[in-house]
């Protein structure tokens, strides 16, 4: 453990105005807005936060070009669906209208065996 050091308003004056010197020194040595090596580091920032932007620009046009052609696959696949759909509608009237005819057929044949037992009697 440190010994008790008994500072007296002197000695905390003299430390904060040294402290503060400090500072004023620290703040003095940094580089002025126009140093060739801030204007250096502001150049090589921009141009890093170019490259990003350029980068995630190729991304969302990258992003874009996969969402139409999706939508052109989606649309793609729709209308063969609907040629699929279409083309069993077309399959199932053309069976009800066999059934039709096959029914209309019975109903002739019956009707004629009615009219020929009739002609019988």
């Amino acid at each position: 453990m440190s010994a008790y050091k008994d500072n007296n308003f002197n000695d905390r004056r003299d430390t904060a105005a040294n402290a503060k010197k400090a500072l004023l020194e620290r703040f003095r040595a940094q580089p002025r807005p126009d140093d060739p090596a801030v204007l250096a580091r502001q150049a090589e920032r921009k141009a890093i936060a170019e490259a990003r932007d350029k980068r995630a620009a190729e991304r969302q046009a990258i992003r874009e070009a996969e969402a139409a052609q999706r939508k052109i696959e989606d649309q793609k696949r729709a209308e063969a669906e609907a040629a699929r759909l279409a083309a069993e509608a077309e399959e199932a009237a053309e069976k009800i209208r066999q059934e039709a005819l096959r029914e209309a057929e019975r109903k002739a044949a019956r009707d004629a065996r009615y009219a020929a037992r009739k002609a019988r009697r």
